[in-house]
């Protein structure tokens, strides 16, 4: 009987949320803006700053959706939502599109009724420790505790990763993730685990980022992408094709400085031509201009990256897998034909 309450519950979200993303863009036009689900404090990926404006590289998509529709990057309201409260409120129409660090999974698309965009960084969970601990390999962490937040990857991972390696970790589980950053600098916690990129946030936070290190095992993959919800083709292709402009804009060298003049220029080539005024873009509800407008207001992929988390940036992440495919990276989107 369980199972089958399961089932219909299962079904009932999945027949919801096609009902509440049947006519996403249309909901959108009509309010004014894109709601966009977003972490509530990620430095490098969704955060306030000191003037309480948001900032990050999954807020930056979160704009170039907005610019993509409206032509105006400010056309987007920002959710904050915990780890807990994201997959709820895509489900349930709160918000339009999720960009917050979130790992693209089986479980999540199949199970949640969700379908994720292309991966905008591709990242792996790593582990955080004090220099003082002398610990400097996760395999050292037997009997030790280790702050984690619920309803993650992270938290799966970890018991894998004790799992694998004989390994008895004491997770300490704390929802909020301020809370469970908090804890772990307290002293409450002898490592603290994430994405390998969120533990490079957490370093920018604390008052010696020097007297914290992260270990070297990375322990798993993290993809990180947009989310929308399953049943509006129409959407999933906007924002899709979106992030696929930032990339491809990289690729031919075209960037927020450059991008008028290579539009007007005689000399244009047709990949840069089909990118700046796409005669498909319609179809999607779209106009022809989409992508010059998104990479004149936003910046290509690079531009975003290098803006947000770069080795410039406060994380000072390298590219790595997060190159293009023409530098060694995982970074590669379909053509523009």
């Amino acid at each position: 009987m369980k199972k089958y309450i399961s089932i219909l519950l299962s079904f009932s979200i999945l027949i919801v949320s096609g009902v509440l993303s049947a006519d996403t863009l249309d909901t959108v036009k009509s309010r004014g803006k894109v709601r966009c689900g977003v972490n509530t404090a990620l430095a490098g990926f969704s955060a306030p700053d000191s003037q309480g404006k948001w900032v990050g590289i999954d807020v930056d998509v979160c704009r170039a959706v907005a610019t993509a529709i409206f032509n105006d990057p400010k056309k987007v309201e920002f959710v904050a939502l915990s780890a807990q409260q994201r997959f709820t409120a895509l489900q349930s129409g709160e918000i339009d599109l999720l960009s917050r660090n979130t790992t693209l999974t089986l479980q999540r698309e199949v199970g949640l009724g969700l379908l994720f965009a292309d991966v905008i960084y591709y990242d792996g969970q790593g582990f955080l420790v004090t220099k003082k601990s002398g610990i400097k390999s996760a395999k050292q962490l037997n009997r030790r505790t280790v702050c984690v937040q619920p309803g993650t990857t992270t938290e799966l991972n970890l018991a894998d990763f004790a799992r694998n390696n004989k390994i008895n970790l004491k997770p300490v589980v704390i929802e909020k993730f301020s809370d469970s950053v908090n804890a772990y600098i307290a002293g409450r916690c002898d490592a603290y685990t994430t994405d390998a990129s969120g533990l490079a946030a957490i370093r920018t936070t604390v008052k010696d980022p020097d007297a914290h290190i992260i270990l070297p095992e990375i322990i798993s993959k993290e993809p990180l992408a947009p989310a929308v919800r399953q049943g509006d083709d129409k959407w999933y292709n906007i924002v899709n094709w979106t992030i696929r402009a930032l990339v491809t804009a990289e690729e031919l060298g075209i960037d927020s400085a450059n991008v008028a003049r290579i539009a007007r220029s005689s000399n244009i080539t047709q990949n840069a031509k089909r990118l700046l005024d796409s005669e498909l873009a319609g179809q999607i509800g779209l106009t022809r201009s989409f992508a010059y407008n998104v990479i004149s207001k936003i910046g290509n992929y690079g531009e975003i990256f290098e803006k947000n988390i770069g080795v410039n940036s406060p994380l000072k992440l390298e590219r790595g897998l997060n190159n293009l495919w023409t530098n060694g990276g995982l970074q590669y989107a379909p053509p523009f034909r």
